[in-house]
């Protein structure tokens, strides 16, 4: 196995921070610790560099929050400096590890999303009977560091590179406790071995498909399995044999032991493919699929919510307009035309009777709240537009740094700028939403249904983005 070395002047190179720094602030923008670091760019990025050079950098502390939904987890977040390191490493190092995964492998690769893996995974339905559905137990939190580094020394020589990559491991905060006794420990060892990857960090994502590499070379190349897919911990084993997956069950269980790690047994069984299996959100049968009831639901609490951001001028509407299109493009990879109805039925009763109004798309940057036109009605005399304020006085401006669905109040006021000619204090119509919402239940089934090229023309105009309906 072909490892590499002289990486480290790569990542320390400055233009290699620079885009560092411009990943890292992506949709970031509003925020304080990102504007403070982007008012002193060149400064903090030498600082960053000389630490790393000098071999001084250290890790800051995580800032940690509980989520509930879908499942209680703790998610990371470390200082925004430290994300910059983060990228500048994974632009040099992760292209390494990338060539060494197999094709069936569909996180954090580009066009590898969980799209791309259902649509994998319907493949393979098409093609066997049954179907192994393999979940590993809290994986993150239970990510053996010792194991992760003897993985990654497999690929990386750089000695420079391994001391980075192993100071921003060290630096993991305490994740949820987990067992990590197996057969054959020592119960002093065990307990004093480091487990647990921040939940939220761009090199967590990346090690922990690393870190499942080796069991994908070995169910390919050792057990033979010709229908396998994985995304992340989440991974499908396909067979026309229901024995033979029983067998390779039991092999997973003894070559995950290996790695520290144990399969979920409630979440790991074997499906007639014929019945569908639920994977990354969806219901997947050899010719259809369908949403997973808890996503619809989050999705309408989600979208009810932004529809009363706007209703109290707290959301643009380019803002929900491309929430909305964006969750729709989601379910109609999923045959969910007759879900999209009813969810956007209950919006238009939310938004009220004048709530929409079918004139325009989304605007091409999503969660802007600035509507730019630059049609001018011909033979009228017009007056400038007095520049919008904030509350504070400040101007207004658009571009990279203007807040994401955050409305802007005009000075003595208590509208919002992208509201003009209404002074009964009511917001205008949402644009951007099909024309009536039986609409989106007319033709086939979405993406993968086998009447597919036989969609209606006036169904097929709902899937294609236009300047008059999405």
């Amino acid at each position: 196995m072909k490892s590499h070395g002289n990486l480290f002047g790569g990542i320390c190179d400055f233009g290699n921070l620079l885009e560092a720094a411009r990943k890292a602030s992506l949709s970031k923008g509003r925020m304080e610790s990102v504007g403070r670091f982007r008012s002193a760019l060149e400064p903090s990025l030498l600082a960053i560099q000389n630490e790393l050079l000098d071999k001084t950098y250290q890790p800051g502390a995580y800032r940690t929050k509980i989520i509930t939904r879908p499942k209680i987890r703790m998610i990371s977040a470390a200082p925004f400096r430290d994300r910059v390191v983060h990228h500048a490493l994974c632009n040099v190092v992760m292209p390494l590890f990338e060539r060494k995964m197999i094709f069936d492998q569909y996180s954090n690769r580009k066009g590898k999303g969980t799209h791309a893996a259902i649509r994998r995974a319907q493949h393979c339905c098409r093609r066997f009977r049954y179907v192994l559905k393999c979940d590993v137990r809290k994986y993150f939190p239970s990510i053996d560091h010792a194991v992760l580094k003897t993985t990654m020394r497999k690929t990386i020589r750089c000695r420079d590179t391994l001391w980075l990559l192993d100071t921003i491991l060290d630096a993991s905060n305490a994740q949820e406790a987990v067992c990590t006794v197996f057969p054959g420990d020592d119960l002093a060892d065990a307990a004093g071995r480091r487990v647990g990857l921040p939940i939220g960090n761009l090199t967590s994502q990346w090690f922990a498909c690393i870190y499942l590499d080796p069991l994908d070379h070995w169910v390919k190349e050792s057990l033979g399995c010709m229908g396998y897919v994985r995304y992340v911990d989440d991974f499908l084993l396909f067979s026309d044999d229901k024995e033979q997956l029983a067998q390779w069950r039991a092999a997973i269980v003894a070559r995950l032991a290996q790695d520290r790690l144990r399969l979920h047994e409630r979440k790991s069984r074997v499906f007639r493919t014929s019945d569908g299996v639920t994977f990354l959100g969806q219901r997947v049968w050899p010719f259809r699929r369908r949403l997973v009831a808890a996503n619809i639901r989050s999705a309408r609490r989600r979208l009810q919510w932004n529809a009363r951001q706007y209703l109290s001028g707290s959301l643009s509407r380019e803002a929900l307009v491309c929430r909305w299109q964006s969750w729709r493009g989601h379910a109609l990879q999923a045959d969910g035309r007759g879900i999209l109805a009813n969810i956007l039925a209950g919006l238009r009763q939310t938004l009220g009777a004048g709530g929409t109004k079918n004139t325009a798309s989304c605007g091409a940057v999503r969660g802007t709240t600035q509507r730019r036109t630059s049609a001018v009605p011909a033979a009228t005399t017009t007056t400038p537009r007095p520049t919008p304020t904030t509350t504070s006085g400040s101007v207004v401006r658009g571009g990279f740094g203007t807040v994401a669905g955050n409305v802007p109040r005009q000075s003595g006021t208590g509208r919002s700028t992208d509201r003009p000619g209404d002074s009964s204090g009511s917001p205008p119509p949402v644009t951007g939403f099909p024309p009536a919402a039986e609409n989106e239940n007319q033709g086939g089934g979405g993406a993968g249904s086998p009447d597919t090229g036989r969609r209606s023309r006036r169904s097929a105009d709902l899937l294609t983005e236009r300047s008059d309906t999405p």
